[in-house]
């Protein structure tokens, strides 16, 4: 995707003329008009989808597919559940 004109400095970092410099990458998402989340340190960030993505998800009603193991490891996928009512537990020791 081309950046639109004059945006090109707010999304490169160092270098002269935009050569040379790291990509912005906060600022990219979000001139792609996607959510941008990162940790009071900055250590840390989430690059999310865009607010029409989450809309289209949101009125199909339908989660996305994943699996996980259970206690014997065996790996079972939301999609062999779809049609049934599903309640999904999860905890944290920390």
């Amino acid at each position: 995707m081309p950046l639109p004109r004059g945006r090109e400095v707010e999304l490169v970092r160092g270098g002269t003329g935009g050569h040379g410099g790291a990509v912005n990458m906060a600022a990219l998402w979000r001139l792609l008009g996607r959510a941008v989340a990162q940790s009071a340190r900055g250590d840390a960030w989430v690059l999310g989808t865009s607010s029409g993505e989450r809309a289209q998800a949101l009125r199909s009603l339908e989660a996305p597919d994943f699996a996980l193991p259970d206690q014997d490891g065996r790996l079972h996928t939301l999609s062999e559940h779809r049609g049934k009512k599903v309640l999904l537990v999860t905890w944290a020791s920390w």
